[in-house]
């Protein structure tokens, strides 16, 4: 976390090092991420650098922090269109809520997503506990599902939670790796285009794992109520 020295600094001349930070991980990764160039760009010496941080990984952590307070003010407006969805209906809302979030902020979510996914920082020893956190929520939620028949009882619960996981990581990284082509981020994310892949592939998780016969059951009953 960053040092006292850098939260001392005036408001701007911290938005300044941060956004040349947020730059430099989403261009280069973090292996390749140099700190003369966030110096550079910042306009600060390389000793004020380490007044202000350990070292880069210091700067990513902090990155990190301010990309989880502004996703849960960001969420914190934002209510899920029923009270009465299916496990897989809200976690499409999740989703689809994230992706607005991204969009929100750009920059900061390709900088994250590149270090975390691309780099493979995610399964590193910094994030086994959120990875904690994230399996535990994940497990809770598989495991209501299946408790109201719509996962297929005969899913390890562990492996659907993988699949959850892994689904949600590898949409982020197909946005990731398509935004970063262009020129709009926003624009690009809200392309009906864009959108329909995204619900594809949340298509193949959920049918993967969705308990088919409950479901057959339920869409019988629909049509004999027509």
């Amino acid at each position: 976390m960053p040092k006292q020295t850098f939260l001392n600094l005036p408001e701007e001349k911290q938005n300044t090092i941060i956004d040349v930070a947020i730059n430099e991980f989403a261009e280069y990764g973090f292996e390749s991420a140099s700190t003369n160039r966030i110096v550079e760009k910042s306009g600060i010496s390389k000793g004020s650098f380490y007044q202000y941080f350990e070292d880069k990984l210091d700067v990513f952590m902090h990155l990190i922090d301010l990309f989880g307070k502004e996703k849960t003010e960001f969420f914190a407006d934002k209510h899920p269109p029923s009270a009465n969805m299916d496990t897989f209906t809200y976690f499409h809302w999740m989703i689809k809520t994230g992706m607005e979030f991204e969009s929100v902020h750009p920059h900061l979510a390709q900088a994250i997503t590149r270090v975390l996914l691309r780099d493979g920082m995610y399964y590193g020893k910094y994030f086994i506990e959120e990875r904690k956190k994230t399996t535990l929520a994940l497990k809770m939620m598989i495991e209501q599902a299946i408790e109201r028949g719509e996962v297929d009882p005969s899913v390890e619960v562990d492996l659907a939670v993988m699949v959850m996981e892994t689904w949600s990581n590898a949409i982020s990284t197909y946005v990731l790796n398509e935004s970063m082509q262009e020129e709009d981020f926003m624009t690009w994310l809200r392309l009906p285009k864009t959108q329909e892949r995204i619900d594809k592939l949340l298509y193949v998780m959920e049918y993967g794992l969705r308990n088919t016969e409950s479901q057959f059951i339920a869409d019988a009953e629909i049509e004999e109520k027509k």
